[in-house]
């Protein structure tokens, strides 16, 4: 029978509706203003007694705050507004120590039931509300002063394969200080150095038996260029990494990167991972009767106050990590399997071939900052405090010569194995950073962008609305509802596949709302068309308007189909957000002005005789 939909597409079409409205629903709830307190590293846990001291710190401070819990090693604590969140920032972070992370968040108000069916809110981008903002500044001296460390490395290996004598080689300010034995050593030493080493000035000192070697201000401004390229890739790839949708990470000014993170919900584990250097240095373990100039001692990073006595010169260092993943070994504790490129593993082999049966020290070096709060002029200052903190995380005898393929192993949880090789595969730092800012984007501007955002969606469906309802009737409401469905059906799409909306975004929405009617406005004029002009009745003239409205309806959305393709594939950052809201919508409209609107037709006009319709 025509204009008749069999039982089985009704109740499909019905569950895909149904199944959108469940997932478009967590957007109805809005979220809180929250603060998370985590771990500065995966084995510190949040306890109880952290929890009561940051609880007394808000009530002494007389904040007031509601919903703190204690969950999954961290700690959230919701507020009633921002002004109210930002307040708390200082206080919790004076009241938590140098051993945890406090971070601005937004605590998600989503019902119970919804959350357990995966159901979630639309991730916002910056220009919107939702994420966070990060200034990093990259510490200039420490990325040269680890040059200067390798270079001193060099300058060892070379003043030893001639068989000159010398005491020590230490770092100077933007160069490096050798101490010979004697003055005609010293004469050959800066010869030997001078042809090797072609990116330093030299001046020796005969009366003290000093060489100094300064680096040339172009191999600086070298050094310092490559720390901030370097850098920037390498938190590309940790932003990858923690799976943030359109993410921003640009240079800023001569030292500074800044990081835009839309729609992340664990602010605090971002702030962790991209801080982190997450840096390695393999060093031989030093003889007995090693001279203590060539000796450095490091603390193991646990809990048992054990130390070790290493050799200087370093193998190798995570700059030459390619590849890191977690294993277990036979006891079943947790590992890292460490893959070197063809340098490293060159370095590595050089070391451990005349070495085996010596013990190898894998060392772990943080960059970290400490904040403190000092009165002036009567209100609380934040101060910070960059320091280091490195300790041995694996030390074990060398049984056979080791190449570019090896592994780590050590008293690791599992998590801590997860988030060492996370940070490996993303890459090592060339210079330490630091957090100078972090701010979560305009509650006050994102929320006037969501509102007039929300307003153009309304006055677009609105205006849409009348139109329809004024020059087609009943086959107006037909299309309006189809184009609620629509609507439903997009946010839902958007939710669940973790995209984030942007001011483009919400352009692609309005656009979308446009062309799901335009497809309408094709059916019902074919409609009106096979009915007055050709003289089908109208059962027949609906069945005739759907089937030949189609063709050209599917080829004036694949072509705009192919446009949003392309905006995604050259397009960055807004511009994808467009094309993403612009596919899903098209995709949607297909779906709900041809089979949304022709199951209506067939329950009002199916299955029984009509002389009119109210087209």
């Amino acid at each position: 029978m025509l204009n008749r939909y069999p039982l089985w597409k009704v109740v499909l079409i019905l569950f895909v509706i149904g199944l959108g409205l469940v997932y478009a629903l967590p957007n109805l709830y809005p979220e809180d203003p929250a603060i998370q307190v985590s771990g500065s590293r995966a084995s510190v846990e949040v306890t109880q007694r952290d929890q009561a001291r940051i609880e007394q710190a808000l009530n002494q401070a007389g904040i007031a705050f509601f919903g703190s819990q204690l969950e999954n090693q961290s700690l959230l604590i919701r507020f009633a507004d921002n002004q109210a969140q930002t307040a708390a920032q200082s206080v919790i972070q004076q009241a938590a120590g140098d051993n945890l992370v406090v971070a601005l968040n937004q605590a998600p108000t989503t019902p119970e039931w919804l959350s357990s069916l995966g159901a979630k809110r639309i991730n916002l981008g910056l220009d919107l509300r939702g994420g966070v903002h990060f200034q990093m500044e990259v510490d200039m001296e420490a990325a040269v002063a680890q040059q200067l460390e390798a270079e001193a490395g060099e300058v060892r290996r070379l003043l030893r394969s001639e068989r000159l004598r010398f005491r020590q080689v230490t770092l100077s300010d933007q160069g490096l200080r050798v101490q010979m034995a004697s003055e005609e050593d010293l004469a050959q030493a800066q010869r030997l150095l001078q042809r090797e080493l072609r990116d330093f000035d030299f001046e020796a000192n005969p009366t003290t038996l000093r060489l100094h070697l300064t680096l040339k201000e172009q191999m600086v401004r070298d050094i310092e260029d490559y720390a901030i390229e370097q850098n920037l890739i390498t938190l590309r790839n940790r932003v990858n990494e923690l799976g943030v949708a359109e993410p921003l990470v640009q240079r800023s000014g001569r030292n500074r990167i800044v990081v835009e993170l839309p729609g992340i919900q664990d602010t605090a584990a971002a702030k962790r991972v991209l801080g982190a250097t997450a840096n390695l240095q393999f060093r031989l373990e030093a003889r007995q009767n090693e001279d203590p100039i060539n000796v450095e001692r490091f603390n193991f990073r646990d809990e048992h106050g054990r130390s070790a006595l290493l050799e200087r010169d370093i193998i190798t260092t995570g700059n030459n990590v390619t590849n890191a993943s977690i294993g277990f070994d036979e006891s079943n504790r947790a590992q890292v399997n460490v893959r070197l490129n063809s340098q490293g593993g060159r370095l590595m082999s050089q070391a451990t071939r005349p070495n085996v049966g010596r013990a190898m020290a894998v060392i772990f070096i943080e960059h970290k900052t400490r904040s403190q709060f000092v009165e002036q002029d009567g209100q609380l200052v934040e101060q910070r405090e960059n320091y280091v903190e490195q300790g041995i995380i694996s030390l074990a005898n060398i049984q056979s010569e080791l190449g570019s393929s090896f592994r780590i192993t050590g008293n690791f949880s599992v998590q801590e194995a997860n988030e060492l090789a996370m940070l490996l595969r993303a890459g090592a730092l060339a210079a330490p950073m630091y957090f100078v800012e972090e701010r979560t984007i305009g509650p006050s501007l994102g929320q006037a962008n969501i509102e007039q955002g929300v307003l153009s969606i309304q006055v677009g469906l609105g205006l849409v609305v009348l139109f329809m309802l004024l020059w087609y009737r009943v086959f107006g409401i037909f299309a309006c509802v189809a184009l609620t469905v629509n609507l439903v059906l997009l946010i839902a799409l958007l939710s669940v596949l973790g995209a984030t909306l942007t001011l483009p975004g919400i352009a692609g929405i309005v656009l979308t709302l446009g062309m799901a009617v335009d497809a309408n406005v094709l059916i019902n004029a074919r409609i009106k068309e096979e009915m007055y002009h050709r003289g089908l009745s109208p059962q027949n003239a609906i069945h005739a308007g759907y089937e030949k409205a189609f063709s050209t309806i599917l080829d004036a959305n694949i072509t705009t189909f192919l446009v949003a393709i392309i905006l995604f594939s050259v397009g960055t950052g807004p511009v994808k957000g467009f094309a993403v809201t612009l596919s899903l919508g098209l995709l949607t409209s297909m779906f709900t002005a041809i089979m949304v609107t022709r199951m209506q037709v067939n329950w009002v006009y199916g299955q029984r005789r009509v002389e009119r319709l109210s087209i």
